[in-house]
């Protein structure tokens, strides 16, 4: 093992700040209580059945306390009904609307293959710097006040994790493993290996997370295998090269890698193309031994394992018809000699492998249900051991010991020692562009015979991917000195932009971390600023919320101008359509007055109405809604999913945040909470009748002696009523307008429509 000096300081780079869920410096700590005192039979029980979830009576996570609370096992090869630690999944919203810090599903792994404890939280760790990955860090367990052990707590690849890592939650969503599970008993492995279009063929392997899907899991096994072409158009090919290379660098071969070709899901995003994201590490670094083509036997084959495994082999789709493209094959070459030199090379895994055993220490020692001996935990981050503890007995390779060799093997392979380009002062003629305006991106490189420029203008979207030159004509200086450049359009107020070089022998990007990160280019919007002029607030099915000057419940769009001074909107552009940006043209002479809304009602009634009336409307089963400029740039753009009736949404905080579905608040400042609101329940709050016609009785279920804070707001925000209350109470209506109201007690809101 290479030597260096660690000050234990636990300073890690993805370390949240504070005391957060997932923070790689702290110890978690799970505290479950059940009713029943014959809880592990029953959570076993539903482990061999249904699998069900069993309500547990709380679940405490570092001192907050969750009532009802749905727990089960989880887990394959790492449950057994007889052994103490078993992995637990938990699921904080089966019974209520709970949530810690925006996480519902608890993944909690028991450690049962691994005496090192730092596999998954190690190896997470690193891939998170590549990839969109899972979170991980370790968390001590306790039911009915006993402590069960330290587990690995890694963040669920849920509905959650898509939308916040790729804007969506709705579209096809894929876990790639046996719904019976996977092992030698079965030939059913998610290997993307085209089987027909009969859908049937494929249940075996794959456990569709969405309500539909498999005809474009079917597309893409068609697409992989006979139209490889085209592959662009329908799967993320960096993630997936960063994926395979992972696997391979980390001997990581319960994946799609190994015998079993699994642990990985694939979510497509709104761009048509499915993602792939990693799952499952506990049997990284060499842990699970069995490859698509035998066993590897011991560390020295381990190490020596070929960076080209499986890529001849027909069973493995993905990485055969990948690899059989000189330029993904270099591609993934130098995504693997990145993590190589940035992780192995210089020894910093291992130092941040010692100050993961350091924190966790105490901890290990204190598990009395632990599946190996304190003396395996300390030896394993170094030496490979050989016991008869966990599951299975095999031998674990020590991870230095795998790791320094595996690193040293590969970067003294021809593939990984051959001269790649260097990509020198990436640069852009004008630092500061207006949207719209065109720039020229230039490179210095030496050593390169092709130079690709990718770009895009939104987050989440496809690179746009052009050829640079050192032509003379491309605003690259002189022809042939070095220099290679070309011209782009800038759409958006941020543009993302990577180099990529190679010659005949290897590639190069940069950043070298791309497509993951990327160099930006920060722009202007024609006297407006990003952020400046913002899409508000939106609903997409109107059904008695608020009518128009004709007293329909229409669709309705809001504006609001985040600067002091107004904004002339005239030829501005609305749409709903991405490939339609100058769809509805704001009529010349429309202002927004500093901090100011605008409402433009989404009807198809302009022809017949005056005002400002757009000439499409909103799908409630989901779309997008983008605002342009002059030049038709978009400043900007949300895209949601299905949406109830008279819920609209909106960005919480006002103007800058981001967007949640929400009570409107129409024409007005956005204040109010989710609807989706979780102290209304719990104190029971009612209201009856509604719709409410002449008054209303307002109930709740928990009083208190020094009363509540009731207050009452119609839909432009105007404060109805005011009051402390003690109990029920009749509020009289006849007053009122027809429309929506929000009837709020302390932090619960309740919608009531008076009639």
């Amino acid at each position: 093992m290479k030597n260096f000096h660690l000050t234990i300081c636990l300073l890690f780079s993805l370390s949240l700040t504070g005391q957060q869920f997932y923070d790689l410096n702290t110890i978690q700590t799970i505290e479950i209580t059940f009713a029943q005192s014959n809880w592990d039979q029953l959570l076993d029980d539903e482990k061999a059945g249904e699998e069900n979830y069993i309500l547990a009576q709380s679940v405490s996570i570092n001192g907050t306390v969750f009532d009802s609370v749905g727990v089960k096992y989880k887990g394959n090869s790492t449950y057994n009904a007889n052994q103490t630690k078993n992995p637990f999944h938990i699921e904080l919203d089966t019974y209520k609307d709970h949530d810690y810090q925006g996480y519902k599903d608890i993944k909690l792994s028991n450690v049962a293959k691994d005496p090192s404890f730092l596999r998954e939280v190690l190896s997470y760790q690193i891939l998170g710097q590549y990839m969109d990955a899972p979170l991980s860090n370790f968390t001590n367990v306790y039911v009915n006040g006993t402590l069960i052990g330290l587990y690995s707590n890694s963040e669920a690849i849920s509905k959650t994790f898509v939308k916040d890592r790729f804007g969506s939650k709705s579209n096809t969503f894929i876990k790639c493993n046996p719904p019976a599970g996977a092992g030698p008993q079965s030939n059913d492995f998610p290997n993307l290996v085209y089987l027909g279009q009969d859908s049937s063929d494929y249940y075996d392997a794959y456990e569709l997370k969405s309500d539909a899907g498999w005809q474009e899991l079917i597309d893409l096994c068609d697409t992989l295998s006979n139209e490889i072409d085209a592959i662009e158009s329908i799967l993320d090919v960096d993630r997936a090269l960063w994926m395979m290379a992972f696997n391979n660098v980390f001997v990581n071969l319960d994946s799609y890698l190994g015998a079993f070709s699994q642990n990985y899901y694939l979510y497509r995003d709104d761009y048509g193309r499915f993602i792939p994201v990693v799952w499952d590490l506990n049997e990284s670094f060499g842990k699970f031994a069995m490859t698509g083509s035998g066993q590897l036997n011991g560390t020295a084959a381990m190490q020596r394992m070929s960076h080209l495994q499986e890529s001849t082999n027909a069973s493995y789709p993905l990485i055969r018809q990948l690899l059989a493209n000189p330029t993904y094959k270099r591609m993934y070459v130098a995504h693997m000699k990145t993590m190589l030199l940035e992780n192995f090379d210089n020894a910093t895994y291992a130092a941040t492998g010692e100050a993961l055993q350091a924190l966790i220490d105490d901890a290990v020692m204190a598990d009395g249900n632990k599946f190996f001996t304190y003396a395996n935990f300390i030896s394993n981050l170094n030496s490979d051991i050989s016991t008869g503890g966990g599951p299975r007995g095999e031998n674990t390779p020590g991870i230095t010991n795998l790791m320094d060799g595996r690193s040293d093997y590969l970067l003294g392979l021809t593939d990984f020692t051959a001269a790649a380009p260097s990509i020198v002062d990436p640069a852009v003629s004008e630092p500061s562009p207006v949207v719209g305006e065109s720039v020229t991106v230039t490179a210095v490189i030496a050593g390169g015979s092709s130079v690709t420029l990718g770009y895009r203008s939104t987050h989440q979207a496809p690179f746009t991917k052009v050829t640079m030159f050192d032509d003379g004509a491309n605003g690259d200086g002189a022809a042939n000195d070095g220099i290679y450049g070309v011209s782009i359009r800038i759409t958006g107020t941020q543009t993302e932009y990577f180099v990529y070089a190679e010659n005949e022998d290897a590639g190069l990007f940069s950043p070298q971390r791309a497509e993951h990160e990327f160099h930006t280019i920060a722009a202007t919007t024609s006297g407006v600023t990003a952020g400046d002029l913002v899409i508000n607030e939106f609903m997409a099915s109107n059904d008695a919320t608020v009518a128009d000057e004709r007293g329909d419940f229409d669709d309705w769009i809001e504006l609001y101008n985040n600067t002091s001074s107004p904004i002339d909107l005239t030829g501005y552009f609305l749409s709903d359509n991405p490939d339609n940006l100058d769809k509805y043209d704001i009529p010349e002479g429309t202002v927004i007055e500093g901090n100011g809304y605008l409402i433009i009602w989404a009807d198809e009634d302009g022809d017949e109405q005056e005002g400002l009336h757009a000439n499409f409307k909103l799908s409630a089963g989901g779309e997008s809604v983008l605002l342009m400029n002059a030049d038709t740039v978009i400043i900007d753009e949300v895209t949601y999913g299905e949406i109830e009736t008279d819920i609209s949404y909106a960005r919480l905080p006002n103007g800058t945040g981001d967007f949640e579905f929400a009570s409107p608040t129409f024409n007005a400042e956005n204040t109010v909470v989710a609807t989706a609101n979780p102290q209304a329940v719990s104190i029971g709050l009612r209201v009856s009748p509604n719709p409410a016609n002449g008054g209303f009785y307002l109930d709740f279920d928990t009083p208190q002696n020094d009363g509540r804070d009731l207050s009452i707001y119609d839909i432009t925000g105007r404060m109805m009523l005011q009051k402390v209350i003690r109990g029920g109470h009749w509020i009289e209506t006849a007053d009122w307008k027809p429309g929506l109201y929000l009837v709020r007690v302390d932090s619960g809101v309740v919608k009531l429509v008076v009639e």
